[in-house]
């Protein structure tokens, strides 16, 4: 398989290839720390394990994938005996971290999904998509290495759903959100879509958005309040605009805001504002979907004040952010890698004396930790929200990394 469509992200949205240990200096809890051997790599393909000893002092003895896993944690392999052996040393203090994660792989594994079985089976992403007819086509183009040669300039905002309306959202929910959702089964079932709907591996990004919300205001803020959410290192978003007009439903009454952040964002939408006036349609030629309402004889339209509209920011977020943009109520940086590049470093302290509640989320759990543990080093306190398992992670589980770890898209979460 190829490269990924848009490379996934790393701190702000720079476009790496690789979301990787790198090199670099290292500030305080880790930020740019090296760990030998070791490169996740959540591309669109499949295991591409790499010796967890590659690069050491020794060539690896194999050209294929290494075939030696770690006996105690699983989680890291080897080319050979020789590089297993004289990579113990680096290896032996997360070993039973490693361990004690991979134990945990069933509790990230564990959605309400029918097509989850399916998952397991299916060897790429492209197999699984080709399976439901949603290869290449609409939003769902750029869920794979096919998509390569998409950019930024496709109309991403009016792409559909390639789904009947009985397993998409393409209209206002049937009845008022009368509590907060706490899974993927909840919001199913408000809006009545089947559990084998495969939406949520787009909606895993507006979902991800109303739980970080929903963690850090306690209290239901005013129906009539406007709600601004700076929105860090969008990449692969950049292409899926149109289903962010799902948090109008999630947020009824109010006028949202969502201010992107970050290098991927193109030339040419750089200071843009869009309004997201429709949801993204389903196939049905007579669906109410296709007219301007979008509302249903039999809905009662609470949703005809809310609104969504995206702004969009080129460069990193301590360097565009100003006095003249809206200051939010909420900063949100999805798969951020914090521990990964010192570029992070900055904007954290910016964080810091805004004083505003910030969420980030990462692919796993060591990832996870080791970024918390350099917030927490920078800030010199503890985290306000501890690390914790997302509950509307993506449910397609990462098909490329050099370690063996569980690896979701927004997978866990933790703020500041």
């Amino acid at each position: 398989m190829g490269q990924n469509p848009v490379p996934l992200r790393n701190p702000l949205g720079t476009c790496l290839r690789d979301w990787e240990w790198s090199d670099g200096a290292s500030f305080g809890g880790g930020f740019g720390r090296t760990f030998p051997g070791y490169t996740f790599t959540p591309r669109e393909t499949k295991k591409m394990v790499e010796c967890a000893a590659k690069g050491s002092t020794t060539p690896c003895t194999r050209n294929g994938p290494p075939n030696r896993r770690c006996g105690v944690c699983g989680a890291v392999a080897y080319c050979s005996l020789s590089h297993q052996l004289s990579h113990w040393k680096d290896h032996k203090e997360e070993c039973a971290r490693f361990e004690q994660q991979m134990n945990r792989a069933y509790i990230l594994s564990d959605f309400p999904f029918t097509f989850t079985t399916e998952l397991k089976y299916t060897d790429t992403r492209c197999s699984f998509l080709v399976s439901r007819d949603l290869h290449k086509s609409g939003l769902w183009k750029f869920e794979c290495c096919c998509g390569l040669n998409a950019s930024c300039d496709d109309p991403c905002v009016n792409d559909g759903w390639n789904l009947t309306n009985t397993s998409c959202p393409c209209i206002d929910p049937r009845t008022p959100l009368s509590t907060s959702l706490g899974n993927w089964k909840e919001y199913y079932h408000w809006r009545y879509l089947p559990l084998h709907s495969p939406v949520a591996l787009l909606l895993h990004w507006p979902l991800t958005v109303y739980h970080c919300f929903q963690l850090s205001y306690s209290r239901a803020m005013d129906l009539s309040e406007n709600v601004v959410i700076h929105y860090l290192g969008p990449d692969k978003e950049l292409l899926q605009l149109a289903i962010f007009r799902e948090l109008g439903a999630l947020f009824p009454g109010v006028n949202l805001k969502i201010e992107f952040f970050g290098p991927a964002v193109p030339e040419f939408r750089d200071g843009d504002e869009i309004t997201l006036c429709n949801y993204p349609r389903c196939v049905e030629k007579e669906c109410i979907c296709k007219t301007s309402s979008g509302i249903a004889d039999f809905e009662v339209p609470i949703n005809k004040t809310s609104s969504v509209t995206l702004k969009f920011h080129k460069g990193f977020y301590h360097e565009c952010y100003n006095y003249e943009v809206c200051f939010p109520h909420i900063i949100i940086a999805p798969n951020a890698g914090v521990a990964a590049y010192p570029s992070w470093l900055p904007t954290i302290k910016l964080i810091k004396e805004m004083g505003v509640p910030a969420v980030f989320t990462d692919f796993c759990e060591e990832a996870a930790n080791l970024a918390s543990r350099c917030i927490e080093t920078v800030n010199e306190t503890s985290l306000r929200l501890p690390v914790q398992v997302n509950p509307f992670r993506q449910p397609f589980p990462v098909e490329d990394s050099s370690l063996y770890l569980p690896c979701y898209s927004n997978c866990f979460l933790f703020g500041m």
